[in-house]
């Protein structure tokens, strides 16, 4: 019994077979998620990469950028019409009761300019002076430093305090010499 094919595409045709729902064809074959996934990724390393490489070109200075209005102004360390004067280190014997105490420090005091005039007679009048006025200013800093004690110097502002100390007495002894400011640097209490 020999079965013929017309028979057989119509057994199969007539036959209950489960049937998937139909999708489009180009819905089945493109995957937008995982896509999509990607070209956000892909965004996102590539600005992450230009803005590396440009903050790196800007803080090595290859890459000139305007700055804002405060960052424009060069950074002075003194203001106009003044000038720093650096004292060498100082060893101290403080005034405490043990007398075993004492103090190393350096100074450096920002000094007004007393004279307005840039003559080279002022620059080497004012250098020949200079040798004067830092030994008068050194001895008035080792009197002022042989008065402090340990404890007055390590109290929370024990520096602000010889900072005014310091200040009133170079007022007092060196009138010709206007000390704006005293900044220590180098600080070093040995009890």
């Amino acid at each position: 019994m020999a079965t013929s094919p017309t028979v057989l595409a119509g057994a199969s045709a007539s036959s209950p077979v489960p049937s998937a729902p139909a999708l489009p064809p180009a819905a089945a074959k493109f995957p937008v998620v995982p896509l999509l996934l990607a070209v956000v990724a892909g965004v996102v390393i590539a600005a992450l990469s230009v803005g590396g490489l440009a903050y790196y070109l800007a803080r090595t200075g290859r890459l000139p950028i305007q700055q804002g209005g405060a960052a424009q102004k060069p950074a002075a360390v003194l203001p106009v019409g003044t000038h720093a004067m650096v004292l060498e280190p100082l060893l101290v014997n403080l005034a405490d009761a043990s007398g075993s105490s004492y103090l190393r420090v350096a100074l450096t005091l920002r000094v007004r300019d007393t004279t307005e005039g840039k003559d080279s007679k002022a620059k080497d009048e004012k250098s020949k002076g200079a040798d004067e006025d830092v030994a008068a200013v050194r001895d008035t800093v080792l009197t002022v430093l042989g008065r402090q004690t340990a404890d007055g110097l390590l109290a929370a502002d024990g520096k602000e305090h010889l900072k005014a100390a310091l200040k009133t007495a170079l007022a007092e002894h060196n009138a010709d010499l206007k000390v704006a400011d005293v900044f220590f640097t180098d600080f070093l209490v040995q009890r």
